[in-house]
C-alpha cells in the first residue's frame, strides 16, 4: 500500500460515566451503553468491559497499517483529559490529543490555561452540544474570544464540531476573521448529508482551516459499504474548497459497531473517482502537515488467515 496513513479523527475513554442534556450515558458490559434515555451498542460487544483504550485501538490501528492518530473528546463521553495525557506521554509518536473543557458553563478559562500549561496541544469543542435547552451558547462570546486568542498565539489547534448545516458558521467565520492564524479543524466532514452542509466546507477556503472527516460513514450508514454516496461528497468537497484542505477521520470506535476500522478508509483507496495523489493527501499527507506528525511509523501488511 502506498498510503502513509493518519485518522483525523478517533477517541478513546476508560468509561462512559456523564450526563448530556439531563440525561445519563453510564458504560454497560459487552460494547453496551446507556446512553441519554436507552442502550445503545457504543464500542464492538468484544470489547466486553467498555473500556475504549489506547492499546486496542493501536492494535487496530497497526493491522489497518494507520501509523497516528488524533484523539478528540465529546461531552457524551465525559471529559477524559487525564487518561488522554498518560496515552500521548505513553505514545508520543502515534497519539495527539486534544484537551476538552466544560464550555458549557461560563468559568472554563482558567482550565483550558491550565490545559495548555500542562502541554496539550489542541483543544476539542463540540459546539454542536452547547444548543443547550436553556438557551444557546455563541461562540464569538467574550470568554470564547479571550481563549481563541490564547491559542493563537501559543499554536494551539482547536478541533471542532458544528452543529447541523450552517447554524454556527457565522460564528466561525467571525473567530476566523478575528484570529487569521488559528489553525482550525472542523470534524463530521461539515455533517454531510445534512441540509447547509456545504457552508461548513466552504469555511476550509480560509487559510488555516481544514476539515476532517470523522464519522462519515456513520452519516452514509443508510447507504452502506462501499459509501458511494461518501467518495461523492470528498470529490465536491475538494471542488468547494481544494483536496489540499481536507483530511481522513474515523470517528472510532463508535464507526466500527458496524464496519471494520479497515473499512473505514479502504473505500477511499478502492475508488476510481479520486486520483492515487488525492488518495494520498486525504489518507494522510494533509494531516501530517497539518497537525504536524513526525517521525511515522511505517506498518507492514499482515496477511488474514482467511487470504
Amino acid at each position: 500500500m502506498n498510503y502513509q496513513i493518519i485518522d483525523a479523527h478517533a477517541h478513546l475513554w476508560l468509561k462512559q460515566d456523564t450526563v448530556v442534556d439531563g440525561l445519563p450515558i453510564r458504560t454497560l458490559e459487552n460494547g453496551r451503553s446507556l446512553f441519554m434515555g436507552e442502550i445503545r451498542q457504543m464500542v464492538p460487544p468484544f470489547m466486553i468491559d467498555g473500556v475504549n483504550s489506547a492499546e486496542v485501538f493501536l492494535s487496530n490501528m497497526d493491522y489497518a497499517q494507520v501509523s497516528a492518530a488524533v484523539i478528540t473528546q465529546e461531552f457524551i463521553d465525559g471529559i477524559q483529559n487525564d487518561y488522554l495525557w498518560e496515552v500521548v506521554n505513553r505514545y508520543p509518536n502515534r497519539f495527539l490529543v486534544c484537551g476538552m473543557c466544560e464550555f458549557r458553563k461560563p468559568g472554563f478559562l482558567p482550565h483550558a490555561k491550565e490545559l495548555i500549561e500542562q502541554g496539550f496541544r489542541a483543544i476539542k469543542i463540540p459546539a454542536q452540544r452547547l444548543l443547550l435547552p436553556e438557551g444557546r451558547i455563541c461562540l464569538t462570546n467574550d470568554e470564547m474570544m479571550q481563549l481563541f486568542h490564547l491559542m493563537e498565539e501559543r499554536d494551539i489547534l482547536l478541533s471542532i464540531d458544528l452543529a447541523d448545516g450552517d447554524l454556527q458558521v457565522g460564528e466561525m467565520k467571525e473567530i476566523i476573521q478575528e484570529c487569521p492564524n488559528l489553525r482550525i479543524a472542523i470534524g463530521h466532514f461539515g455533517m454531510v448529508t445534512r441540509q447547509g452542509w456545504e457552508e461548513q466546507i466552504k469555511l476550509a477556503r480560509y487559510e488555516n482551516v481544514r476539515i476532517e472527516s470523522g464519522g462519515i460513514t456513520w452519516l452514509f450508514n443508510d447507504e452502506f459499504y462501499p459509501f458511494q454516496g461518501a467518495i461523492r461528497a470528498i470529490r465536491q468537497a475538494a471542488d468547494w474548497a481544494g483536496m489540499e484542505k481536507l483530511m481522513w477521520g474515523s470517528d472510532y470506535p463508535r464507526t466500527i459497531t458496524a464496519i471494520t476500522y479497515r473499512m473505514s478508509y479502504d473505500f477511499i483507496c478502492k475508488s476510481n473517482e479520486l486520483t492515487e495523489e488525492e488518495k494520498r493527501m486525504f489518507l494522510g499527507n494533509n494531516a501530517k502537515k497539518f497537525y504536524g506528525f513526525k517521525n511515522l511509523i511505517e506498518l507492514p501488511y499482515i496477511k488474514n488467515m482467511s487470504e
